[in-house]
């Protein structure tokens, strides 16, 4: 029997499931829409192929994310949207772009197609920046400060980059030849940027929060957040090995580079996590006191144990059924 006061801890945890599969999903479509070359016509068409039957699905967990915060946490989404409310108009703004980009670029007459191409790597870029923004501010507790915003600037570089890393190594994955060398080349670069942005947030977060400064030197948490940068770290560093020996004969390996990519991102995440649990607004609010009444909860829980399996069978299923090599992008 599932106690009252376990019921935010279990919808919190939904929620953060939510959120770090969007972010690994949506952030390698959003890489590779950052990625596209527009010097080469022929390799762009590849890379929208490799992401064409996902990205519009992956934004299905932003959905869920964002529906467990208002029915399961109606205060805490109250606040957040408040403070967020011109980000995230931005961030509708980029997905709308995105999505309109990406059907009229088929559509369109030959030589207006680099134009709908530009606005799809705008949209991708204005998406994963309103991201780092909107992150950027949740950790400093949506203060105005120019620290504040400084920080958030900073996180949205720091997030912009980590999209292009995922995306990269999601072509390295996906596409073979010379795309794929680019790609190798893009991961390099993308991941020294990501590297130097997560020991700089390292380093600012817990001068600029005290309550992170405090979870960071208190046992038993230190203990578990250490391990945090340890494996990222870890993780950099055999990926960074790990592209120099690319391409391999029989593209072997070539996944490697995207598992530690999501290993890295999960332990980044389960970071974020542990440093502000049990506030789901840092400093202000808790999971419990921004929870919905126990037998609201009880009853969306129902609802929660079809839908979400649901989705990430779907989200399977796609992905079992376009594995492999991405090939010429046709349409019809």
């Amino acid at each position: 029997m599932i106690l009252d006061s376990q019921l935010p801890i279990i919808f919190a945890g939904l929620m953060a499931f939510s959120v770090l599969l969007y972010a690994i999903l949506d952030g390698y479509d959003l890489g590779v829409g950052l990625l596209l070359p527009m010097d080469n016509e022929a390799q762009r068409d590849k890379m929208i192929a490799s992401i064409g039957p996902f990205w519009d699905a992956n934004e299905t967990w932003l959905v869920l994310a964002v529906g467990l915060l208002l029915v399961a946490f109606p205060t805490a989404h109250n606040v957040i949207l408040k403070a967020l409310y011109l980000p995230a108009a931005i961030l509708m703004v980029g997905l709308i772009l995105r999505g309109v980009s990406f059907d009229f670029r088929a559509k369109v007459i030959a030589h207006k197609k680099n134009h709908w191409d530009r606005m799809f790597k705008l949209g991708s870029l204005i998406s994963a920046a309103s991201q780092g923004y909107m992150l950027g501010m949740f950790v400093m507790g949506f203060e105005s400060s120019f620290a504040a915003i400084a920080f958030s600037l900073l996180s949205a570089v720091g997030v912009t980059m980590a999209y292009a890393l995922i995306g990269a190594c999601w072509l390295i994955m996906k596409c073979e030849d010379d795309l794929q060398l680019r790609a190798i080349n893009w991961a390099r670069k993308a991941g020294k940027v990501s590297f130097v942005g997560i020991v700089a947030v390292c380093l600012i977060n817990p001068l600029i929060n005290p309550f992170v400064l405090e979870r960071w030197t208190q046992l038993p948490w230190a203990y578990l957040i250490v391990m945090v940068p340890a494996f990222c770290f870890a993780f950099f560093a055999i990926g960074h090995q790990t592209l120099k020996r690319l391409p391999q004969n029989d593209d072997a390996g070539c996944w490697l580079p995207f598992v530690l990519c999501m290993c890295i991102f999960t332990f980044s995440f389960m970071g974020l996590a542990l440093s502000f649990y049990p506030y789901v607004v840092p400093g202000q609010i808790t999971i419990w006191q921004a929870a919905s009444a126990p037998e609201s909860l009880r009853i969306m829980m129902y609802g929660a144990l079809i839908v979400i399996p649901c989705i990430f069978a779907y989200t399977l299923f796609a992905y079992r059924v376009f594995w492999g090599k991405v090939r010429h992008l046709e349409y019809y």
